[in-house]
């Protein structure tokens, strides 16, 4: 059953210089201690897919956010979902330690086709390649390639890595460039054009230094890299010389003196518009609130004052942010919807960005046109 709750917007007071989200409503997805991995949409918008620790998707439909059906099947966790198949919008992947990545009809809901791993726990993958026909995939410390179209295994490194695979992206804009990331502190990149082995495809290699639970591109050719630890630390690196641009090895406590709030304890996710050279980094508290900080890693590296803040609506630490705001590029369709958030108390909540009756003080940067996908597990900090 899916209950859904008519929440009241608490308005910010006049003197705060730092601007609130207000909160349109709060969907608990699930009763007990379940709670939510993941948000990812559909091209279109039509439906948003969420992961849960039940080993389940749901789906909504991220404006009204009416419950559409679930995907079960799954026998363990659910690392990562994305609409990704080429040509193929209505099908959701989703890869789990259960060492399957499934992809499922969100018609019909039902399983149309599985890639195993074998007992390899499976925790990111990605759909790429020259001719948009790889799917590679995480698999414990291996990297697992596929031609998606014949489901045949074309290449296995085994070399890259010596710790879980925690991240693989291929690159925007660079489809023969795969990077990958491990709790071995390594960020690699791969060049995938030709015959995929260890010996020939290793570009480079990036040393954080500690596990890497989250990288992701940003600036106008996607050269850079934004890169989150398990321990909370925050790197800016340029992909294709290796180069450090930026440390925040105390980036908790830098996001927490930007503001009056509880102690910022992890971070989300980082958002970039998908224009210029911005960056945000998103911190949460243990209670639920989140800020978007913004990121400075030119000349003296700083995090600033937060330049919105989602409070009240989630309970315990998010999972997992969906920004609306760029919708395709029509934001008239996104009925003055922001995002959705998830987290562990299992809710969804969908916040409001516009100067509509329903609220009275909402915000969101011009800027802030902004889509990221995400991933989670249960124990951020030693997630395997």
């Amino acid at each position: 059953m899916e209950e859904e709750t008519q929440m009241e917007v608490e308005e910010s007071p006049s003197d705060n210089p730092i601007k609130r989200f207000g909160l349109k409503n709060c969907i608990q997805t699930n009763f007990g201690d379940d709670y939510v991995f993941q948000i990812v949409p559909k091209e279109d918008w039509s439906l948003m897919g969420v992961s849960l620790s039940t080993n389940a998707v749901k789906l909504y439909s991220p404006v009204t956010g009416q419950y559409c059906g679930e995907c079960t099947g799954h026998s363990a966790t659910i690392n990562q979902i994305s609409f990704s198949g080429p040509s193929t919008p209505h099908v959701l992947h989703s890869c789990s330690s259960d060492g399957t990545i499934n992809a499922w009809d969100t018609r019909s809901f039902q399983k149309v086709s599985s890639l195993s791993a074998g007992s390899k726990e499976i925790f990111s993958f990605s759909f790429g390649g020259s001719n948009d026909n790889l799917l590679a995939a995480g698999c414990g410390s291996q990297i697992l390639f596929w031609d998606w179209r014949n489901k045949k295994q074309v290449a296995c490194l085994e070399e890259s890595h010596v710790d879980d695979v925690t991240q693989v992206h291929f690159v925007p804009d660079n489809q023969n460039k795969l990077v990958s990331a491990s709790v071995d502190g390594l960020i690699c990149t791969l060049d995938t054009g030709g015959d995929i082995n260890d010996d020939d495809n290793l570009e480079s290699v990036i040393n954080v230094g500690t596990s890497i639970g989250k990288v992701g591109f940003f600036g106008n050719t996607y050269q850079k890299l934004w890169c989150l630890t398990h321990i909370e630390t925050l790197s800016i690196w340029d992909w294709k010389d290796g180069q450090n641009e930026a440390n925040f090895e105390n980036a908790r406590q830098l996001a927490t003196d930007n503001w009056t709030l509880d102690q910022v304890d992890y971070f989300v996710d980082c958002l970039y518009t998908g224009e210029g050279e911005s960056l945000w980094v998103i911190g949460g508290t243990g209670a639920g609130t989140m800020g978007y900080f913004p990121v400075n890693y030119k000349g003296a590296a700083t995090i600033g004052s937060p330049e919105a803040i989602l409070g009240g609506g989630h309970t315990a630490v998010v999972r997992s942010i969906l920004p609306m705001s760029s919708m395709g590029g029509r934001p008239a369709q996104s009925h003055g919807i922001f995002g959705w958030t998830g987290g562990e108390d299992g809710r969804l909540c969908c916040w409001l960005s516009d100067e509509s009756s329903e609220i009275n003080r909402s915000w969101i940067s011009s800027a802030m046109v902004i889509k990221s996908p995400k991933t989670g597990k249960k124990n951020r900090h030693h997630p395997y």
